[in-house]
């Protein structure tokens, strides 16, 4: 495998195949992640803006040599894309005008059986025909299916292992490639076989958008106008996004005559990004900053000293992620977004990614974890987290082990180290002992940073002032005294925010003043959280805490005030 000496040079995962092709290493490779993208094709200097197929790129690219080229997928069934004469001079081979084979197991024995043939046609002295197989859609004609029982699909992936293994194949000059966006979604046999090549194909980084930005300005000059020679920053606000989105959406804005603009590329991304993720994440727009957050002094004096080490790249001390715990409706959601909008960056939420197809909840987890890798420095922020990341069991809580594999996928990714200073994890949840201690331990949530309601009833006053304020309908602090007696103990910002819409309600609807609205609804203030519950969150809160500052002194642990 090779490429024209004047060629671009190959991207990594390219050149890994081709180095382990050339080198004898591997000769069948599993292509997977962003294998249903475009990739920017070689062509004459007249034709820059050529966008391919995967196996386009491979054909053209990777395989430019090859004598003979077969493909297969189940829509368009087996195909001779090149070589056609090659082929025919095979006994064996299908009389002209007979279809050639659509059923997996009658494709794969035709492909094994030709592979067996050359090979065989070689030893014997005859000359060798460079030969090789493309499985598009791998997954859907040899999928990963429970219990193992399936003896067709078992067959076909034994098959499909001897073209990676038998002495009288990789002795031949032989490649074969399987596409499959999750490795989950692939026979075991196939996707876990030592000597098959997994190949991740990622997500298009910022310098293969820029040079491709720039290939398409001379076909999109109304939508990419304002960006001539400043190609590096589109590129660097859509990463994460994927070439067939983007493209998709330059077609749409120069029929419209529309050039995008600054103000239009993060919105762009987060609808590009979200599209292409088919609703598993969502972004979250930090329109807050840790100014909005009331309280809290010691959390926003450690996070501001989090994120000026962020800025300036020094990673040595940053976390790798961070659990906000404390009871129902302390603000953990709001605290993400302040310290979200104070960083500037980006905050992905995890959100559907379970699923009830076996193996779907585990391919949803790598797609996005693909996504994560192209995207930069963001927030991945998972709310609930004691339901949401799985336990170290193995299906007895009668899920077939999703939760374990979904623990196992989870804590492989938290603490890997090449995300430090890219990738912050926020863990939100009330109760933070159901989640495994494991998922817990430093190296993947280094902070654990506790929220509480209110302690005292000017506490309580002041939270519930600011909220009305927003609603304008300002409570004056003269009021404090009346409503002093009313205050509940342990206001959260959730019970406040339903107390200040109440108490614009009935200054809306009764005439009354702020002071006269909040004292009615005071005193017929009823807590959606049992006190039992209350103090029970609030203690796990406090024993889970890394650092007492943390902690008000009314609720710290005795001796420790």
């Amino acid at each position: 495998m090779s490429t024209p000496a004047a060629a671009a040079p190959l991207p990594p995962w390219a050149a890994e195949i081709a180095s382990l092709y050339a080198s004898h290493a591997a000769s069948q490779f599993i292509l997977h992640g962003n294998v249903q993208d475009c990739l920017p094709l070689p062509g004459p200097s007249s034709d820059l803006s050529r966008l391919g197929k995967l196996e386009d790129y491979i054909l053209e690219v990777l395989i430019p040599q090859f004598a003979v080229v077969l493909t297969y997928d189940l829509g368009g069934g087996l195909r001779v894309v090149r070589g056609q004469q090659h082929f025919n001079a095979w006994p064996s081979a299908p009389a002209a005008g007979s279809p050639m084979p659509r059923a997996p197991r009658e494709a794969i024995d035709v492909l094994t059986h030709y592979a067996r043939y050359i090979s065989n046609v070689r030893r014997a002295g005859g000359s060798a025909i460079k030969a090789a197989f493309v499985l598009r859609d791998a997954h859907l004609a040899i999928p990963s299916l429970p219990g193992g029982l399936n003896y067709d699909l078992n067959a076909m992936a034994l098959q499909v292992k001897t073209w990676a293994s038998e002495p009288l194949l990789t002795e031949h000059p032989f490649a074969a490639f399987l596409f499959t966006e999750n490795l989950n979604d692939l026979h075991p046999l196939i996707a876990r076989d030592p000597r098959s090549s997994n190949i991740r194909v990622p997500l298009p980084p910022p310098a293969m958008l820029a040079d491709t930005f720039r290939r398409l300005a001379p076909v999109y000059p109304v939508s990419l106008g304002p960006w001539q020679d400043r190609w590096h920053i589109p590129s660097a606000q859509l990463a994460g996004a994927t070439l067939v989105s983007i493209e998709s959406l330059l077609k749409i804005k120069e029929y419209r005559r529309e050039p995008i603009s600054e103000g239009d590329l993060s919105k762009l991304k987060k609808e590009l990004v979200e599209k292409d993720c088919q609703d598993l994440i969502e972004f979250i727009d930090p329109v807050r900053t840790l100014d909005d957050l009331h309280g809290q002094e010691a959390v926003k004096e450690w996070l501001r000293q989090d994120l000026a080490l962020w800025r300036q790249n020094d990673t040595a001390a940053m976390p790798m992620g961070y659990l906000f715990c404390g009871p129902v409706g302390t603000g953990k959601t709001w605290m993400v977004e302040c310290l979200a909008g104070e960083a500037g960056v980006p905050v992905v939420k995890l959100k559907n990614f379970r699923d009830r197809w076996v193996g779907s909840t585990e391919g949803n987890l790598e797609k996005i974890f693909r996504l994560l890798q192209a995207l930069g420095k963001c927030f991945v922020f998972i709310d609930e987290a004691d339901q949401a990341l799985g336990k170290r069991g193995t299906g007895t809580d009668g899920d077939s082990g999703v939760g374990g594999r979904v623990y196992s996928m989870m804590a492989k990714e938290m603490s890997n180290t090449a995300n430090r200073g890219r990738i912050i994890w926020i863990l939100a949840s009330s109760r933070p002992d159901l989640i495994e201690v494991d998922l817990k331990r430093p190296g993947r949530v280094d902070v654990k940073i506790p929220i509480f309601p209110t302690l005292t009833p000017e506490e309580g006053f002041a939270l519930l002032r600011a909220l009305c304020q927003k609603r304008q309908v300002p409570l004056e602090e003269s009021a404090f005294e009346s409503l002093k007696p009313h205050i509940p103990n342990w206001l959260t910002p959730g019970a406040a925010e339903a107390l200040a819409m109440k108490i614009y309600r009935l200054v809306k609807t009764k005439g009354l003043s702020p002071a006269e609205s909040a004292l009615a609804c005071l005193t017929d203030y009823q807590p959606a959280v049992s006190p039992e519950i209350m103090q029970f969150q609030i203690d796990l809160a406090v024993s889970e805490a890394t650092d007492l500052s943390f902690v008000p002194p009314a609720l710290r642990p005795a001796g420790k005030v």
